[in-house]
């Protein structure tokens, strides 16, 4: 019988099956981002929700398994959050207050610094550079204020989302053992499995990423300072609280943060001491990632630096900076549930054992049925 030829070849079939699939992935996650922007004033309290129950989850866990009822367990879990999250913000925005008049000019002074003797244009003026800057960001703080807010005062809506944050964390927290009943009841028939694995690997990378940079932008943060008093230089305290809030941002947070504890030490101590600044910079950053990252976040999290670089870039052009702050969260977590669906529809590479028949296995000097043994001679 005469099989018609396929009008195209075997190759190119499966590469416009790819670039559907694409595109229906593009399309479904371009509506979804969409969607989050609209939704953005209750989206953003549920995104902050689920970073604190990964980082307080274990502390939860811990109260749980101690017979502690899980709602009580919860109220000191939330508890615990605003006292350390409330205290370790006021020290680092005082910090910042007490400090930043003095870190701006000592960027101004090393700005000056750098025109005077890299041979840079003489009518350049440094005070008009940060004049200008400072109206750049009162701009860009106001027309974001003003798209976000929409006739709400900035300070209101952040006590609001806060507010939110703090409740649906305490939720999620009571009601976390019930995950998984709701995702075996969401699922299709027959991928409960596979939607309980896919959630409990984007939680675990998720949690493992904001326990481990929560512990080395504290160990970064605590070595920077140290070695900024040893050197004496202006506003150390500020510079750390500095280091500590950029560690959320992986690599610009901590290449921003370290050029400004730079520039600063250069600015009041010259270039000698911006030297040893640069090797305490250098020096802590290498045993974050020599050392720390490896240990820590290895087994939750792992993402090539370009990868991360590409989320930051496309975090902050979706939300500014709350965008990279759950830029490389969010993409951990759709690395983890990647991860769980290759390995859900990965072909078996054992080919199943032989049948066995009915009867036993058959012998080669077992005639077959219906034949009888030859005679002998």
């Amino acid at each position: 019988m005469h099989t018609q030829k396929p009008l195209l070849p075997d190759a190119a079939r499966r590469t416009a099956a790819w670039c559907a699939v694409i595109l229906l992935v593009t399309g479904v996650a371009a509506v979804a981002i969409w969607l989050c922007i609209v939704f953005k004033t209750a989206v953003t309290p549920v995104l902050l929700a689920l970073l604190g129950t990964a980082l307080l989850g274990p502390v939860h866990r811990w109260l749980a398994d101690h017979r502690v009822n899980r709602s009580v367990a919860a109220g000191l879990t939330c508890a615990l959050l605003v006292a350390v999250g409330g205290g370790a913000g006021y020290i680092v925005v005082t910090a910042l207050i007490d400090t930043g008049g003095q870190i701006v000019q000592s960027l101004k002074d090393a700005g000056q610094w750098v025109v005077d003797h890299f041979g840079f244009a003489r009518d350049i003026n440094v005070s008009d550079l940060v004049a200008n800057a400072q109206k750049l960001v009162e701009k860009f703080g106001a027309s974001a204020a003003g798209g976000l807010l929409t006739g709400i005062s900035l300070v209101g809506s952040l006590i609001a989302t806060g507010v939110l944050a703090l409740l649906l964390t305490f939720f999620f927290l009571r009601d976390s053992h019930r995950a998984v009943d709701l995702a075996h009841a969401v699922a299709p028939r027959g991928t409960g499995e596979l939607v309980e694995a896919m959630g409990r690997r984007a939680f675990e990378a998720v949690e493992g990423f904001m326990r481990g940079t929560t512990f080395i932008a504290l160990i970064d943060a605590v070595c920077i300072t140290v070695g900024l008093l040893i050197l004496r230089v202006p506003g150390a305290v500020g510079l750390g609280a500095l280091v500590f809030v950029g560690a959320y941002i992986p690599y610009l947070g901590a290449f921003l943060s370290g050029a400004v504890a730079i520039l600063v030490a250069l600015a009041d101590r010259g270039v000698v001491i911006a030297l040893w600044a640069l090797g305490v910079v250098l020096a802590v950053q290498v045993l974050e990632g020599h050392v720390l990252q490896p240990a820590i976040q290895s087994r939750t999290v792992q993402m090539h630096p370009a990868m991360i670089m590409i989320a930051l870039t496309a975090g902050a052009s979706v939300a500014g900076l709350l965008g990279m702050l759950l830029a490389v969260p969010a993409c951990a977590a759709a690395f983890g549930v990647l991860g769980e669906l290759r390995k859900g529809y990965s072909p078996e590479t054992d080919p199943p054992p032989p049948s066995t028949p009915p009867g036993g296995p058959v012998s080669s000097d077992t005639p077959p049925p219906g034949t009888s043994n030859p005679p002998g001679d």
